[in-house]
């Protein structure tokens, strides 16, 4: 699609707001859309280092008078994120298009525990962008006076609505201008980290017999058991730490070719980053003995004790690194951004959802999933108030329903490909201990956070679920119409072949004389062959077809300059077998073709071309008419006949729309 001329104000806003068209036939255009693994890293680590902000302080909190056993839990910590993404680094090799939990439970268990474990990342993936965005605004307003906090609630809502806007620009444009956010506070969490455990690296064996000290005083006084249990807790509560980590299995397509190698080095990345930040911060909150407080974060609390004696540079360190923690918070909503329109994209094209989730804009992002997921963060900042304390509730639930379900299928996937995979006992081991650290995580934090308001979000996703297996119903009854169809049309036509019936002994040379038909076609189908059809039946004075079809390019094909070349040759095969048809007819037959993303858009540029030839033709398409047509169905089948219409009225050409019925008992 080219970037319209017209000087219309919106174009004008929209050029100036989301950038010009990119062109694809560019063969470098897939450079200028994806990531190399730095630049991944920071679109989609920023939601799990975000979470050092408040995951290791949660854990820490929960442990209460029992904080100086905080080592062990940090150490469990680090062990579940090395193998919570060295499982993510076996999917990312096994589903190297991506797709993530999604696909793996799709793939290896079932499509409902698949569409299960989508609808459950979509859910956190909304909840990840409302909370990160309230949070970052709430920890922003801690440095501006009272008097000022009324405009925390609308900030709110400016915030996603910034975020939308770089996100529809494309997935580098929104990572570039989050970036300085995000090496600002990698920069001075590592001065942190590093002086709070050089200038107190005397004190870590005094930390460690504390802590072995502690285990065993309580153990005395309330048994082992119940001393497991405090840990346990504690480290279930530290849960929003892992949020994130799967986002790289999901973003396969948007990463620098070769995809797989780096997924594995941002993967690398985000799970050595998250490890050192964590275990350093839990580290430093022991070794300079870190109180909770009612008022400030221990993260605030930290910083204070950590540069009490760095004279003039402390309070300028202490604001510029709180400062960074809280932009932070609110990039971490980025991850929501390009994860979850991902994975609703790939659910559309298993017919879970609406077909035009999976499209593209001219700026080549799913522009339909960004703005459903900032409408769907609005709405939860808005029945929640933009509290924290209630999102947080609702929070990091679901990821562990897709972690769970992940694992459970490379279990399965290891253990059926046993006898063909060399090192399958190492791999199935691995998933196998991410099964049950997630699931023991799941089980726990669904019981803590369950009375607590934990059951809105389960109720909210049973929802989801419930509402997209309705979509899919009715995706599999339309199919079945249109596969009958299909059928029946191939066959007939294959019968004329075979029987010569209307076959013409020579081919007519285009005659302007007689009426010139534009069949716009979407495949080599029974919609398509029964509109040529009913032309050459109703309308006997057309001699002249010419044949148009546009590759249309989504979420699902966008992968590569082999697959658009793969698609163009698709395009081309079936526009020959319409061409065979209307010259088995004894017609003259021409055939154009373009890729894009906007089928009505191309039909409209091509359209030119073509009446520029065929000055006197007359477009024509197929249009199918279901059984009692209603909003939903209106919704859910995308109405292309109406907006190629509507394209080519506006330039003055006529287009006759060819109605092709279904009925129930043709199923």
């Amino acid at each position: 699609m080219k970037t319209p001329k017209s000087g219309s104000i919106y174009n004008k806003t929209r050029l100036f707001l989301v950038g010009k068209a990119r062109d694809l036939n560019d063969r470098n255009v897939f450079g200028h859309v994806t990531l190399i693994a730095f630049f991944a890293w920071i679109g989609l680590g920023s939601d799990g280092l975000s979470s050092s902000c408040y995951g290791p302080e949660e854990a820490f909190r929960t442990l209460g008078k029992y904080h100086d056993m905080a080592i062990f839990v940090a150490i469990a910590i680090v062990i579940t994120i090395l193998i919570i993404s060295t499982s993510y680094s076996q999917i990312i090799k096994l589903f190297p298009s991506g797709g993530g939990g999604y696909k793996v439970a799709t793939k290896l268990l079932s499509p409902k525990l698949g569409m299960i474990s989508g609808c459950s990342l979509l859910i956190d993936y909304t909840l990840t962008i409302s909370l990160s965005v309230a949070a970052g605004i709430d920890a922003m307003f801690s440095f501006i006076p009272m008097p000022y906090h009324f405009l925390k609630f609308p900030l709110m809502f400016v915030g996603i609505g910034l975020l939308i806007l770089l996100n529809m620009r494309g997935v580098k444009e929104s990572v570039f201008s989050l970036m300085p956010i995000f090496i600002l506070f990698v920069l001075t969490h590592i001065i942190l980290i590093l002086y709070a455990g050089l200038s107190s690296a005397a004190n870590v064996p005094v930390v460690v017999h504390n802590s072995v000290s502690t285990f065993q005083d309580a153990s005395k006084s309330m048994g082992v058991f119940a001393v497991i249990a405090i840990l346990l807790k504690s480290y279930s509560m530290g849960a929003g730490t892992y949020t994130g980590l799967e986002a790289v299995s999901n973003s396969l397509p948007i990463l620098k070719a070769p995809r797989v190698k780096t997924g594995l080095l941002t993967m690398k990345y985000m799970a050595i980053s998250l490890s050192i930040t964590v275990l350093g911060l839990m580290l430093a909150y022991s070794l300079f003995h870190v109180q909770a407080s009612e008022h400030k974060t221990l993260n605030a609390v930290l910083l204070e004790n950590v540069t009490k004696n760095w004279g003039g540079f402390g309070i300028p360190f202490v604001i510029i690194t709180l400062f960074s923690e809280a932009t932070l918070l609110f990039i971490a909503a980025q991850t929501g951004f390009l994860d979850g329109p991902r994975v609703m994209a790939n659910m559309a094209n298993d017919r879970w959802f609406p077909k035009k989730l999976a499209v593209l804009s001219d700026r080549l992002v799913t522009q339909n999933g960004v703005l459903t997921m900032g409408l769907s963060a609005i709405f939860i900042l808005a029945i929640s108030g933009g509290k924290v304390k209630i999102m947080i509730v609702l929070y990091s639930i679901n990821v562990f329903i897709t972690f769970a379900l992940s694992q459970a299928g490379m279990v399965r996937h290891w253990w059926i490909e046993r006898k063909k995979e060399k090192h399958w006992l190492r791999s199935i081991l691995i998933n196998g201990i991410g099964l049950i650290l997630t699931t023991f995580i799941l089980i726990s934090v669904i019981s803590v956070k369950f009375k607590e308001g934990g059951w809105v979000t389960i109720l909210i996703t049973t929802s989801l679920v419930l509402l997209v297996s309705r979509i899919r119903k009715h995706y599999n009854y339309s199919d079945k119409l249109v596969q009958r169809l299909d059928n029946k049309m191939i066959k007939y036509v294959e019968n004329l072949y075979v029987t010569g019936e209307h076959k013409s002994d020579e081919i007519s040379p285009y005659r302007p004389e007689f009426g010139t038909a534009v069949v716009c076609v979407n495949e080599y189908n029974g919609l398509g062959i029964e509109a040529f059809l009913k032309i050459t039946e109703e309308f006997k004075e057309y001699k002249n077809f010419i044949f148009l079809d546009i590759g249309i390019v989504d979420a699902g094909n966008f992968k590569g300059n082999e697959e658009m070349d793969n698609l163009k040759k698709h395009v081309q095969a079936n526009l020959n077998m319409y061409k065979k048809l209307a010259n088995h007819y004894g017609f003259f037959a021409d055939t154009y073709y373009s890729i894009g993303t906007d089928v009505a858009d191309e039909v409209k540029d091509i359209s030119k071309i073509i009446k520029s030839k065929y000055p006197y033709a007359i477009f024509f398409t197929g249009q199918f008419i279901f059984p009692r047509p209603s909003a939903f169905t209106r919704m859910l089948h995308n109405q292309t006949q109406y907006a190629i219409h509507n394209r080519l009225a506006h330039k003055g050409f006529i287009m006759v729309m060819i109605p092709v019925r279904y009925y129930k008992h043709d199923v």
